[in-house]
């Protein structure tokens, strides 16, 4: 009944985005990018933290005036980026902490745009990117995870900025680019190619997305980088087909499919998986 009244609701709503775009283009394009860029949940309330961040040191800092939350795990002089999807948190990573701080690495997880702790009202991977980005200039990683929209923050910030110092990356549900994002919206609100085209350009102009980030041309052949892929086969968020084009472009990248984890990917043996690669030497 929920997800009938959701669906009923995200057409209702579509419906009045295509209307308006006949009469306000513009107006429909901003009115369809607040929606698709507004997190429903995944913010948390500072005097209700979850006990798995509480064991970690918190660190915020500021960017350009809005505030980067993030929760650290001492180590050693490793240090690996945790990078959490859409409408979730660091909290998000508890089950794989464990098997995580095995390594005695030093674990760093960042607050997406307007999730957790960070401040800001609207998310996309770009702005994602670019709060990796500030805090990686200050703690250099050499591994990342990221999961679902984390994952994609992931393969465009090393795209994008080319950290020498990072030698592994690991996505877990993650789409593979941006266009099939935009694509999932707009057959959800059912919206009309005027606002679809609208809102692609919207995201091109503003966020400085070429035609190859948009189609998620990210990584050639020939990166050296090591890569772990984790997809399963029965995600209903980001498609398993995702999965194959990243896998694809990746060759240096091990795909690992999995049946019943759905789109979370919360699994002991594939903790393990995780653990062993990022532990191995290159």
């Amino acid at each position: 009944m929920k997800k009938l009244k959701y669906l009923l609701l995200a057409k209702s709503i579509g419906l009045y985005i295509n209307v308006l775009s006949f009469v306000a283009p513009k107006k429909a394009v901003l009115k369809a990018y607040a929606i698709f860029s507004t997190p429903r949940k995944g913010k948390i309330e500072i005097d209700a933290i979850p006990e798995v961040l509480k064991s970690a040191e918190a660190v915020a800092f500021d960017f350009n005036g809005k505030t980067i939350q993030t929760y650290i795990w001492k180590g050693n002089e490793t240090v690996l980026f945790l990078i959490h999807g859409w409408e979730s948190n660091s909290a998000r990573w508890k089950k794989a902490l464990p098997y995580l701080l095995k390594s005695g690495y030093t674990i760093v997880a960042i607050d997406a745009p307007a999730h957790g702790l960070s401040s800001g009202r609207d998310f996309n991977a770009h702005k994602y990117t670019e709060f990796i980005h500030h805090v990686a200039k200050m703690y250099n990683p050499k591994i990342l995870i990221g999961h679902s929209i984390g994952g994609k923050a992931c393969l465009h910030y090393q795209t994008i900025h080319q950290n020498n110092n990072v030698e592994k990356i690991v996505v877990l549900g993650a789409p593979s680019d941006f266009k099939a994002i935009f694509e999932n919206y707009v057959s959800l609100l059912n919206l009309n190619s005027k606002v679809n085209i609208g809102l692609v350009n919207y995201y091109q102009e503003n966020f400085n997305l070429s035609n190859k980030e948009i189609e998620g041309l990210l990584f050639s052949n020939e990166t050296n980088l090591k890569g772990l892929i984790a997809h399963d086969m029965e995600d209903t968020v980001v498609t398993f087909a995702e999965a194959k084009k990243n896998a694809n472009a990746w060759k240096e990248a091990e795909f690992i499919q999995t049946k019943g984890l759905g789109h979370s990917m919360n699994d002991e043996a594939l903790f393990e998986k995780i653990s062993s690669f990022i532990t191995e030497s290159k």
